[in-house]
């Protein structure tokens, strides 16, 4: 049966990774944190370099979020290594987070980061998956574009928002051009509900009201 890429909603797939801090269980090793799973096409290439100095630079700002980072590439643990101590010998920058190396490509197969068109290399991929190790975001890149991990770690922030409010989160949040950082209200569900919002405060019409947090 050919692979595809899991769904938005659906658990993260079960599985053993062998990583530059060893050898992990997915998601099982996240278990009650959030993590972000991204893959790169390959060690010691400009783009990637940057994504990864970029990513460690927000490290800690991730972790307050409870949510960890794990890189993924088809390179091997030892490159994985070689290429972090370029980077912190080059750099100044310690990668801190776990690198998977995935070598025979079964991680790469069984989350669609196999592009058909870009030999054995996988592309840019993002899986934001939350403590109950779902998957609640899936973000793709081609190999000339990298990722903004700033938008990353406001996806994360927004997910934990929404769920722990019950709301939804505007476009470019906290700073959206129309209600800047308040949070949208689910619309009224009901006739009653629908007519009490008319014309109340912060309400644009009965299917959009925003609140601050």
């Amino acid at each position: 049966m050919e692979k595809r890429i899991p769904l938005i909603g659906e658990d993260f797939p079960e599985m053993k990774v062998k990583t530059t801090h060893g050898v992990l269980s997915l998601p099982e090793e996240y278990k009650g944190k959030w993590f972000v799973l991204f893959s790169h096409p390959g060690d010691f290439t400009p783009v990637c370099t940057t994504e990864f100095v970029g990513f460690q630079k927000r490290y800690q700002k991730f972790r307050e979020l409870n949510c960890e980072l794990i890189g993924l590439s088809v390179d091997q643990v030892f490159s994985h290594i070689k290429w972090a101590e370029w980077i912190e010998e080059t750099l100044g920058v310690k990668i801190e987070f776990p690198i998977i190396a995935d070598e025979m490509g079964e991680v790469g197969m069984t989350l669609g980061l196999i592009h058909p068109a870009k030999g054995t290399n996988t592309v840019r991929a993002v899986f934001i998956v939350d403590p109950k190790g779902k998957i609640r975001a899936i973000l793709y890149y081609p190999q000339e574009l990298g990722r903004n991990m700033d938008e990353i770690l406001r996806m994360v922030k927004g997910f934990q928002v929404a769920d722990k409010n019950g709301v939804a989160i505007p476009a470019d949040w906290p700073n959206n051009e129309i209600i800047g950082d308040h949070v949208i209200i689910p619309p009224a569900a009901d006739v009653k509900t629908a007519a009490e919002r008319k014309g109340k405060e912060g309400c644009y019409d009965w299917w959009f009201c925003h609140k601050s947090l």
